[in-house]
């Protein structure tokens, strides 16, 4: 990049920003005077959803524990179950490649609970995946693996024999995004085109900048800082994330709810023990579970304030058709705690949603 049209850059991000916003930016800036060497790639055929049921229907399961960390790997085994079972996905000597939630590092529902990737791990090798990745990059201001650690993932990675991936260390790929209007070409983990499978971990939280962090977010954390930049600064982010996903197709959404911020986030909020995982091929239906459990608590005005459905994320999303709509979506459930409070959750989600 030629240094004029650098700093034009730099001078109009810095003008919209703000002294505190620079501040907060500043380790995205770095990357504007960084160079990143990419290979040119292409987007991958949207992959089926494999979980569906006769009719058709996007199956998404809800599992509710009692609370207890050490039950939450058999959760998280229990959720994939329930709307098929790994099966539905060919693993057998194939690499796969969790992608977690680690903007901080700091403890779930920050951070993906480390007990859910442990059983999504054991569960994808005792299916025959030739290798396990764990992957992210954390928010600039952190280092990936400082993260990893912090949350507790390295130590699960390491138990299960799985292996990390700190994706500001590996290779990027630049994409272009023909159908997208505000992210047209974003440079992406390489880790994430080349694994065979690919499963999304994300957690269930709201977002001071975007209404809430779910499975489509979470592949903010995909893409290189210099578009994570431009995607938290605009005008459009909560479109530009639905955009992305036009990009990165994930076999299977495994939602971490064992714990979900309510309010505030995507770092610091206010943190409620909900005690579910939530799993699914589709993404808006993922999402939609997550924005009712929100919203049943009634704390966070961007979600109270709309139906779940039309959230922006939810409404561009089904423009592009990276998900089906209200009709399409099979609710199956199963609880470690007992039949009511599973009754209570359920009839809580599906008057928020109408599922």
């Amino acid at each position: 990049m030629k240094r004029r049209r650098l700093l034009h850059i730099l001078g109009a991000i810095i003008g919209s920003l703000g002294a505190v916003g620079v501040v907060n930016f500043w380790p995205y800036l770095k990357y504007y005077v960084t160079p990143v060497e990419t290979t040119s790639g292409t987007i991958k055929s949207s992959k089926p959803n494999r979980f569906i049921d006769n009719d058709g229907k996007s199956i998404v399961g809800v599992v509710l524990g009692t609370g207890q960390q050490d039950e939450v790997s058999d959760m998280a085994k229990k959720s994939v179950d329930i709307i098929g079972g790994i099966k539905k996905i060919d693993v057998a000597g194939k690499t796969a490649l969790l992608k977690p939630n680690l903007n901080s590092g700091d403890l779930y529902p920050a951070s993906t609970n480390p007990q859910v990737v442990k059983g999504i791990t054991e569960m994808l090798y005792t299916a025959g995946a030739s290798k396990v990745f764990v992957g992210d990059m954390s928010n600039p201001n952190y280092s990936t693996r400082d993260a990893m650690k912090r949350a507790g993932i390295t130590d699960v990675v390491e138990e299960t024999g799985a292996f990390p991936v700190y994706f500001e260390e590996e290779e990027w790929t630049t994409i272009k995004i023909p159908e997208a209007k505000i992210i047209q070409e974003i440079v992406l983990s390489k880790s994430v085109i080349d694994a065979d499978i690919l499963i999304d971990m994300p957690t269930v939280k709201t977002h001071s900048l975007a209404t809430y962090s779910m499975s489509m977010k979470n592949f903010i954390g995909a893409i290189h800082p210099k578009n994570r930049m431009t995607m938290h600064t605009s005008q459009n982010l909560e479109e530009a994330v639905a955009e992305i996903n036009l990009a990165i197709h994930p076999d299977l959404v495994v939602m971490d709810g064992t714990r979900s911020m309510v309010s505030g986030g995507p770092v610091e909020g206010t943190v409620k023990n909900t005690n579910l995982i939530v799993a699914s091929g589709d993404r808006i239906a993922n999402d939609i579970v997550g924005l009712s459990v929100v919203k049943k608590f009634g704390l966070s005005e961007p979600v109270n304030n709309k139906d779940v459905w039309d959230q922006t994320q939810i409404k561009k999303a089904l423009e592009l058709d990276i998900g089906v709509g209200r009709s399409g979506i099979k609710l199956v459930s199963h609880s470690f705690a007992g039949k009511e409070p599973l009754d209570t959750l359920l009839n809580d989600i599906q008057q928020i949603s109408g599922l």
